[in-house]
This record gives structure tokens, sequence and C-alpha cells, in this order.
């Protein structure tokens, strides 16, 4: 038999108080998520055609290069002409994989005719070809031209899970933008502010495989919208069926 007292009434509205207070911030919270992975939708289709664009356009000099970061911070993924000498005592190996190889990209700066320097990815190397010496080519020398890809630099590690990089072995888990320039020992030289990653060069020279940068950026941001959303519309039918069950379905 029902409470028809007045506290049993009392409980039951603050039941109900509690319960659509609950169901309410929920919904909110799940509406919220939702709309926040539209927005990081657009935002990660944008830079997506964004790269696709600067990937499409013609190689630019060094000097618009250079513009382009001083007026925007980024120039990520944009081809570049480059010219100069690799300064190879300078050499440090970032571990990385290779279509299913694990080995080393090679870094090195490269010196331009006006005294400046690049820091340059020069392409993937195996695991035991780290050191120069242990390769079965001669390092390069003289002047070289390719074209690569400007890539932002990182002044802070990216994540806590990555470990610290190691300079005094000339080894890297991450990008370390001052770090690599100071274990290159190009305190003194004027380094411009972004990294390239060597696309093509003369293949007549012998070297790592370049053309290692990868351009493919996740996007789930839909699904992750849908799945929102979707837990917003079943917690809603679940509310909405409680209520009427509450209301409606029980005999008295």
């Amino acid at each position: 038999m029902a409470d028809t007292s007045a506290p049993g009434r009392a409980r039951e509205r603050r039941i109900g108080f509690v319960f659509y207070s609950a169901v309410l911030v929920a919904l909110a919270l799940l509406i919220a998520l939702g709309s926040w992975q539209v927005r990081r939708l657009h935002w990660k289709e944008g830079l997506l055609a964004a790269i696709d664009q600067r990937l499409r356009a013609p190689p630019v000099s060094l000097e618009t290069a250079l513009g382009a970061w001083r007026e925007t911070g980024d120039v990520d993924y944009l081809p570049v002409r480059l010219e100069g000498v690799f300064r190879n005592d300078g050499e440090q190996h970032f571990l990385a994989t290779h279509k299913g190889q694990s080995g080393w990209y090679v870094y090195a700066p490269l010196m331009l005719a006006d005294g400046r320097a690049v820091i340059v990815n020069r392409g993937f190397v195996p695991y035991d070809l780290k050191e120069a010496a242990d390769r079965p080519w001669t390092p390069v020398s003289g002047t070289v031209g390719f074209h690569g890809l400007a890539r932002n630099p990182l002044f802070a590690k990216p994540g806590w899970l990555l470990p610290d990089n190691a300079p005094s072995d000339r080894i890297w888990y991450w990008k370390d933008f001052p770090g690599m320039a100071a274990a290159m020992g190009l305190g003194a030289t004027e380094i411009l502010p972004f990294f390239v990653d060597l696309s093509a060069y003369d293949r007549s020279i012998e070297g790592p495989v370049g053309g290692v940068t990868r351009v493919t950026l996740p996007n789930r941001h839909l699904q992750y919208a849908v799945t929102w959303f979707g837990l917003a519309a079943a917690l809603a039918l679940i509310a909405g069926f409680v209520v009427w069950r509450h209301r409606f379905g029980r005999k008295s």
C-alpha cells in the first residue's frame, strides 16, 4: 500500500528532487562534452585542410619560411628549399621506427652559406647503424641541396610518459629544440627557429632514408561526439521511462 503520510510524501519529493537534479546535471555534462568534440572536429578538419594545402604547395625559401614563423609561429609541414654543408660531428639520434623497423632519426646541423644553421632530420637508419663508423657509406661532405618540410620546435616534454633525453649520449626521445642546439655546439651560431625534415635530395649521395615525416593526424572527434550525444539520448530515454513508470505504471 502506498505511503500516503506527510513524512512519506516529503521523502518522495526529496528523492525526486535528487533524481531530477542528477539527471539534469549528467545531461548537461554529456551535451557539453559532445559540443566540445564538435568544436574540436571543426578545428581538426581546418588543421588537416591547412596541412594538405601546405603539402601541395611548391617549396619556399628559408627566408620565406622564417617570415611565416615570425608572423604566425607555425610553419609545420611547410615545404622549403635548403642548401648547405652538414656538420657531421654534431649528429644526434632520435629513437624512432620506420616501416616497422626500429632505429634512429639522424639529426645534424646544416651550415648555410651565410653562417647560420638549420637543424635537419636527415632521415632513418636501422638500430645497429646509430654510429656513423658502423654505416656502409661515407659521411656526406661538401655542399648539398634538397627539399624538406619545416617542423615546429618543442620547448617542453609533450608527455610525462616519455623518458628524459640523454644529451650526453646524443640520444633523444622528444625534440627538445634548445637542448639539441646546445648538444650540437651551436650556442654561438644563429639558428633558424624550426626543424626541417629532409624529404628528397640527390640520391647519388648515400645516407639515411629521407622522407620519414608522418603527416597523418588522428581525427576521431566525430566518433567521440556521437558517443557523448548518444549517451545523453540514452540517459534521457531511461530517465523518461523511470518518470513514466513512477507516475503511471504503479497501481495503488
